[in-house]
């Protein structure tokens, strides 16, 4: 057996990116990212493992009109947002989220412990809109805002982790 791997095999801590990943203008730190499927070579589906340490979140809550995504838990207790409901995953929890649904989504870690998850999903497509429906403002550009997404009705959750919002009260 020979030592020397060839490009398409790596650990995921060899791919994770810097811990800085936050929305434009905005300072809340969201989980920390791999794109193996990026740096392996594959170009028509996004394979991403992401650690979330307690109090963050993977995103703003959000829908896509063109991309589908599924994500499974590997390790810790998270929360899926599902338009404004929490639902608590356990390790080897899968969620699906078909494109086009308009139903928003995030990942929340409200414990003490770090929370990993391999997200799967479909490349990034042109064609692809997104709606944030807590942030109406975004995403930014109009051509990439849904801005004919299907109406959901939205619990009373606001998408934040408990350390974030009190973190915001004393702001």
């Amino acid at each position: 057996m020979t030592d020397a791997r060839p490009g398409c095999i790596a650990h995921w801590t060899e791919m994770e990116e810097p811990d800085e990943s936050h929305y434009p203008g905005d300072d809340e730190l969201m989980s920390i990212g791999a794109p193996l499927g990026r740096r392996l070579g594959l170009t028509r589906i996004g394979i991403h493992h992401e650690r979330l340490p307690p109090g963050r979140r993977t995103s703003f809550p959000h829908a896509e009109s063109d991309e589908e995504e599924f994500v499974f838990v590997l390790e810790g207790t998270p929360d899926v947002w599902l338009d404004g409901v929490l639902h608590r995953l356990r390790p080897g929890d899968a969620v699906g989220l078909p494109a086009g649904t308009g139903v928003a989504h995030t990942f929340l870690n409200d414990t003490e412990e770090e929370v990993r998850l391999l997200v799967v999903g479909e490349a990034s497509k042109p064609a692809n809109r997104v709606i944030y429906p807590l942030h109406p403002d975004r995403p930014g550009p109009e051509e990439r805002r849904w801005t004919d997404a299907p109406q959901q009705p939205l619990g009373g959750h606001d998408g934040l982790s408990a350390r974030r919002r009190a973190g915001m009260a004393g702001r």
